[in-house]
């Protein structure tokens, strides 16, 4: 089966448990506080391990308490870590979560080693990529290597997925040509429409029509309990629509990750019904966010076919 190889971030999370955010000038106590494994490449590498993929990760961690940490949960989630470099001087990436009753959360992320991520380092991670192989890609790293990344997954017959989390400000990682899959929530479609010089879309429907055909790409938008829509390269109408697991969340951290490692680990696995690789990718995601944590919530392959089972329309 072909490879899922994830090039991105990598991070440490402080996760802290608040009763509310904070306003500006404000100090909240806190009722909890752990430090876990994360950051969007890191967590979407876990979730295709789990999802059934064979999985490698390219990244930086630094020399620190916090970059074993994130190696020791990739190798343990079976994520061949060959390509994760030490970076001297640098501390890890770390994410400060603030997480409110009912898993809403805000995030800062300071890149740390993830900074220090080279055109050359992506390069040479992706150098035992093969035709069918899937690359999967964010924007926790410099948008240049991100940008060379995919040039250099297509270049070597490889499908290239891109997150485009979080929110891009310039449009260097969305070159029509490069990119087969963009996987975005609604604010990032947003984001990434107001780059592409696309105005006029009112409805999330409208929207991943107009990216899908200005892109050349398929394009998803994750909409949280509202589900998430789907349109294929070149924009053809309508959209698919998947409707979200109801659930009660506990942290939505992962969430969004969990959706997109999936769907890369389907696509690996040569899934070729969409709707069967979006609902799968959904029914993770909804598991994820009922416990707490980034790569300590994403489930296990054996327990989402399990949950899509239990769905009156599941295809699994």
């Amino acid at each position: 089966m072909p490879s899922v190889h994830v090039v991105g971030s990598l991070n440490a999370d402080q996760l802290l448990e608040v009763t509310a955010f904070p306003g500006a000038g404000e100090t909240v106590l806190g009722s909890g506080m752990r430090i876990t494994a994360g950051g969007k490449g890191g967590n979407q590498a876990v979730a295709a391990a789990r999802g059934g993929a064979r999985t490698a990760m390219v990244g930086a961690t630094g020399d620190d308490a916090h970059g074993r940490l994130v190696r020791d949960a990739l190798d343990g989630a079976g994520v061949c870590t060959a390509s994760v470099r030490t970076t001297a001087g640098a501390h890890t990436g770390l994410a400060v979560v603030l997480l409110e009753p009912g898993g809403d959360n805000r995030i800062i992320v300071t890149p740390g080693a993830n900074a220090s991520l080279t055109e050359a380092d992506a390069a040479a991670g992706l150098a035992a990529v093969e035709p069918g192989d899937i690359v999967l890609l964010q924007l926790e790293i410099p948008p240049t290597v991100v940008a060379h990344a995919a040039r250099t997954a297509r270049a070597r017959g490889a499908t290239v997925v891109l997150n485009a989390a979080p929110a891009p400000t310039d449009s260097r990682a969305l070159t029509r040509g490069d990119l087969d899959v963009l996987v975005v929530n609604d604010p990032e479609a947003h984001a990434v429409a107001r780059l592409l010089g696309l105005a006029g879309h009112t409805t999330p429907e409208e929207r991943v029509i107009a990216l899908a055909r200005a892109l050349d790409a398929l394009v998803v938008c994750t909409m949280g309990a509202d589900g998430a829509y789907a349109a294929p390269a070149g924009g053809r109408r309508p959209a698919l629509h998947v409707p979200a697991v109801p659930v009660v969340p506990v942290d939505t951290t992962a969430a969004g990750d969990t959706f997109t490692g999936y769907l890369a680990a389907a696509l690996a696995e040569g899934v070729d019904d969409l709707s069967t690789a979006l609902n799968r990718a959904a029914a993770a995601a909804a598991l994820a966010v009922t416990r707490s944590g980034a790569m300590a919530s994403i489930p296990a392959r054996r327990e989402v076919l399990r949950a899509r089972a239990s769905l009156p329309s599941a295809k699994d």
